[in-house]
């Protein structure tokens, strides 16, 4: 999985669309509403953020992320792997078909 955090619901899924549509993720999970706090250029600041969940699995992290870079608004995006321990294997089976082309979509 991937954890992102985006400025606007709007990016986030300009975002989604994309990487899901670029077969770099299977599923993303748009989230808005979160409040982040954190310290940014010697300031703490305080600001709202829309969460992004991609599925997805771990040989397409380093594209999906070079991606979200380009993608986001940002100057230093917060793009983090999160690795599964397992999980449903046919759900996991549908992420490895989604991202290697084989889907029925």
């Amino acid at each position: 999985m991937a954890y992102v955090t985006c400025g606007s619901e709007e990016e986030a899924r300009i975002i989604a669309r994309t990487v899901v549509g670029e077969r770099l993720a299977a599923c993303a999970n748009v989230i808005p509403g979160m409040r982040s706090v954190y310290r940014w250029q010697g300031e703490v600041c305080e600001d709202s953020e829309t969460v992004l969940v991609f599925k997805t699995r771990h040989a397409k992290f380093a594209e999906l992320s070079k991606r979200v870079v380009a993608l986001h608004s940002y100057d230093v995006p917060c793009v983090v792997e999160i690795p599964l321990g397992g999980g449903h294997p046919a759900y996991l089976d549908w992420i490895v078909a989604e991202t290697s082309g084989e889907g029925a979509s």
